[in-house]
Formats: structure tokens, sequence, C-alpha cells
């Protein structure tokens, strides 16, 4: 679960910014709502970030009030791990000037699975990285996973609670570790989503960066920047996104992703152009697509 206190950008689904439309643009807004209706390619946008943001402006509460509560049905609970460890033991790949704060709680990777892709999952209801040569970098999932198989994603994946250097919540630490846990978690969201990326594609952690304007200086190398948050509709799954420049060309990449530490997770790496990616829609999930609805908020945003 992640729920938002946004101090800064709005909260907003997508909209186009002009109402009017060329012929082509319409034929695209009707793509977009006919996808829409497809199971699991259905998402809004909880948060968008166009101009991004940096590590600086990214705050974190994190504390065990926002875990996951136990829900009051016993057999309804119960399904959680009996379906997540069904999920997981039939996959081979078991392994290894603004601001907005993100209130996160802390939750296992059985549990994730066992009710993100329950089939119950409507009784519990109480990055992207773009290459030099301007492609942008989509996995197509393995038959393996459990979750969307073969589906076209974004590089990404789960930050493990051992990176801040604690296995559950306690209750009875000082404010000040507090404090330092919440900086902890807001930068291994920044250092997770790099780690993601080399571990997935094998790019080199020097080959990624992003180029901001500043008001004192411009083409400031700095971390990946958070442009939002997306909601896939069914199971109600949040996603965070982050933009993240790769100083390689698709084709240096493609080289490097036949020996990617995770590339039995996917089945093929792909250098797309916008419209590439326009054209696999139906084969994107809901959170993912958002995240590219997200990416081109961004774009479009820079090019204002």
């Amino acid at each position: 679960q992640l729920p938002l206190q946004p101090s800064g950008p709005s909260l907003h689904t997508a909209n186009r910014k002009h109402k009017g439309r060329t012929q082509n643009e319409g034929s695209s807004a009707a793509q977009e709502k006919g996808t829409m209706s497809v199971p699991g390619c259905a998402y809004k946008l909880l948060l968008s970030c166009p101009a991004g943001l940096s590590r600086s402006q990214v705050y974190v509460d994190f504390a065990a009030s926002y875990d996951r509560i136990s829900h009051p049905d016993g057999n309804l609970e119960k399904s959680i791990a009996e379906y997540g460890d069904s999920i997981l033991k039939s996959r081979d790949d078991v392994s290894r000037g603004n601001c907005v704060c993100l209130k996160l709680g802390l939750t296992d990777y059985r549990t994730f699975v066992g009710t993100n892709l329950n089939p119950l999952w409507e009784n519990f209801l109480v990055p992207s990285e773009e290459t030099s040569d301007k492609k942008i970098l989509v996995l197509q999932r393995s038959s393996n996973v459990g979750e969307f198989p073969g589906y076209f994603v974004f590089p990404g994946g789960h930050s493990e609670p051992k990176e801040v250097g604690i296995s559950a919540h306690t209750t009875d630490e000082p404010l000040t570790d507090l404090v330092l846990l919440n900086q902890k978690v807001a930068e291994e969201m920044f250092d997770g989503i790099i780690r993601e990326v080399v571990e997935e594609i094998g790019v080199p952690v020097s080959s990624l960066a992003v180029l901001m304007l500043t008001s004192l200086q411009a083409n400031v190398q700095t971390h990946p920047v958070f442009i939002g948050i997306s909601l896939r509709e069914l199971n109600v799954r949040p996603t965070a996104f982050f933009f993240l420049k790769c100083n390689l060309e698709s084709e240096e990449v493609h080289k490097l992703y036949s020996s990617a530490q995770d590339g039995y997770e996917s089945t093929q790496l792909y250098a797309m152009s916008k419209s590439d990616i326009d054209s696999v829609t139906l084969k994107i999930p809901g959170c993912h697509r958002g995240g590219y609805a997200l990416y081109n908020l961004m774009t479009a945003s820079g090019d204002a």
C-alpha cells in the first residue's frame, strides 16, 4: 500500500493539455480509451511530477501504522500465504522547489504476491529509462514470472528491507533513529531503482544519469528523478516511477543485456520509440501504462 501526502505536485488523472486534436491525435485517444477497458490495462495517475523531483525533494514517512492491516476474515487472511506460496513455488525465477512526502509501510514478498495476484483481491479493499539515441528501454517478461508473463514492462523492482538495515518495524526506537530511517528509505528509493536497472539490463552504473536544468547551472548531472505514481485498477496496485538517462546507445545496451544478472526475468530487451510503445499498449500492464503516461507528461512539460 502506498498512501500519499503530496505537499507540492497536484493529484490528477491524465488529461490532454489542448482541446484541439489532429486526426492522428483523435485516433490515438480512441485507442487509449479502448485499451483502458481491457482487464489489467486500466490505470489512474495518483501523483504526477512532470518536472521530476530529485532526491532532496522526496521525503518519506516510514511507519508501522502504514503497514497492511490484517483482514478480520481469518480464511481470507489465510489465503494470502497459501496463494503467495503457490505462485512462488510455481516460478523458476524466485531469487534473490516542489517536494512530496510518501507514507510507506513494510511488507514481505509473499504477502505482496498473495494479495496482489489473489483472485479474491477485491475482498481486501478497505525506470522508465531512455538511451542516448532517444529510445525507451522496455523488457518483455518471461513466461516464468507470476505476474503478467509475456507482457512489456519498464525495468524496475522491489527494494528489500535489508537494504536499509531492518527486518521489521520496532516500536521503541528513539525519534532520532526514526528520522534517520526515513532518510534511508528515501535514499533507497533512488539507489534501488539504479540497482534494479543495472541488474535487469546489465548496463554499468556509470552510464545512468539524467541532465536537469537548474536556475544556477545548466546540464547538471544528478541521480534519477521521481516523476510520479500510477495505480493499476486491477488489484489496485500502485507503482512509483523514475526517469533515468542512459549515456549509451541502444545497440550498446543490447550487447550488455545478455550478461544481465537478472536477465532470466525477461526474454527480450527492446529499444522502442514512442510509436513502438503505442503499438503494444494491449500488452503493457496498467501500472506501466500509467508510467508511460507520466513519462509523456514529463517530456511534454520539458517541450513547453
